[in-house]
């Protein structure tokens, strides 16, 4: 058996590996989900998700680090200042992430009577689909059918 191509090409500047480092923490989605329901605020996402306090600090800061969230102070009367999570452009892009995350899940990991949760569009109230299209506005509808190939970015790997 011949080896794979992919052996050839450094993994190096990796742009999978690159978007994990940002989103592929356990808690990550979790948090983007909240703030895609509109929930943006630390005390309602902490008491929402159950996430442990020092764990949600840490994913925020790097989400907001990353330019996916941004925070924006907000002060309820007699309060100090706190603040929200709103999505940025960078965020807003992870949306059909989010939506091919949920499609898979319920897919594979529903309870018998369905998904909690259902995207629709907000126009006509049609569910969302995520579909994958290439250039030319072919639909690829069978993964075996996308090849992964050398990009312009593509480094040799080191020989050993």
């Amino acid at each position: 058996m011949s080896a794979p191509p992919a052996l050839a090409f450094s993994t190096d500047n990796c742009t999978i590996g690159r978007a994990m480092d940002v989103l592929g923490e356990r808690w990550t989605f979790v948090v983007l989900r909240e703030v895609f329901n509109g929930i943006r605020r630390f005390e309602d996402m902490r008491r929402h998700t159950g996430i442990p306090r020092q764990v949600l600090t840490n994913r925020l800061a790097v989400l907001v680090g990353q330019d996916v969230l941004r925070r924006e102070a907000y002060r309820e009367p007699g309060q100090r200042e706190r603040h929200e999570y709103r999505l940025t452009e960078k965020g807003f892009a992870l949306f059909p992430v989010m939506v091919a995350i949920a499609e898979w899940g319920d897919r594979y990991l529903a309870d018998p009577e369905g998904p909690p949760i259902e995207f629709v569009h907000r126009d006509c109230d049609a569910p969302v689909e995520i579909h994958v299209r290439c250039a030319r506005d072919h639909e690829v509808a069978e993964p075996r059918a996308i090849l992964g190939r050398p990009g312009p970015g593509v480094r040799p790997a080191a020989t050993a």
